[in-house]
């Protein structure tokens, strides 16, 4: 299922994703705040939430603390992000026009330390880099999961996608379903996505829902750098670890395996 916001986001919280909605099995809220200069918002709830800036100006303030981050280029700048867990208020105020953050909640009895993730804190890998020809080569940014924070119920990261490549392949699935929330530089930018059996065109500020167990390989057009947010909910018993990839496409990890017209 795909979710369109072709005319960009209004003012305050746009609510995308409903824990208690159609896609209850998610186990997730999903939605972009966007702020103008000035305006406020105030977020307290009996969840786990992380706001994610992708781009913009904007101050936090949470358990008295007061911060004011900014990031220019979803592109070239790393994230910054605020996580807290259920029942802390957290007040945000626009320093910029058009600031946009995106905001995921969970349900999580454990009360664990807020954290704001700066610019520096994120773990980058340069994935794919030597295998394939190198046409799965891209840049992976991951703010939350298992090794970073242990008492959280989210995976969360982002992919900056060079033109013309593809992440996601060797094909992959795993059983936790997943978000995928897109930008294209230039914005009128384009990708596809293969969804199981399905394919899925994907276009600027789309939001792509990725059921448990679906394959789920993408690639970006020439000339458009695609970026993307994906976030997974860990199952009770199950958390999310790495991705399982398919059988038959499994030589390609080799970074001797031999590719056509080389083959």
């Amino acid at each position: 299922m795909k979710f369109q916001q072709k005319d960009g986001f209004k003012p305050g919280y746009n609510d995308i994703v409903d824990i208690d909605g159609e896609y209850k099995d998610y186990l997730m809220d999903f939605g972009i705040l966007r702020l103008e200069k000035g305006q406020e918002e105030v977020s307290k709830e009996e969840k786990e939430r992380a706001f994610l800036l992708i781009k913009g100006e904007v101050t936090f303030e949470w358990e008295g603390n007061k911060e004011t981050i900014k990031r220019e280029s979803f592109i070239e700048n790393n994230p910054w992000c605020l996580h807290v867990p259920k029942d802390v208020e957290v007040k945000i105020t626009g320093v910029a026009d058009d600031t946009e953050i995106s905001v995921h909640k969970t349900r999580n009895d454990i009360v664990f330390p807020s954290k704001l993730y700066t610019e520096n804190d994120c773990r980058i890998e340069v994935r794919g880099k030597g295998l394939m020809n190198e046409v799965g080569t891209r840049i992976v940014k991951t703010i939350l999961d298992k090794s970073i924070s242990a008492d959280s119920n989210l995976v969360l990261g982002e992919d900056v996608h060079y033109p013309g490549k593809w992440s996601g392949f060797p094909s992959h699935y795993h059983a936790q379903p997943e978000i995928y929330f897109y930008k294209f530089y230039p914005e009128n930018g384009f990708g596809l996505l293969k969804l199981g059996e399905e394919g899925e065109l994907l276009e600027h500020n789309d939001t792509v829902m990725i059921e448990s167990n679906l394959v789920h390989p993408q690639v970006a057009a020439p000339g458009y750098a695609m970026y993307y947010i994906w976030v997974i909910r860990h199952l009770e018993n199950n958390p999310y670890i790495k991705p399982i990839v398919v059988d038959q496409h499994k030589w390609l990890e080799d970074p001797k395996a031999k590719i056509w017209p080389e083959k």
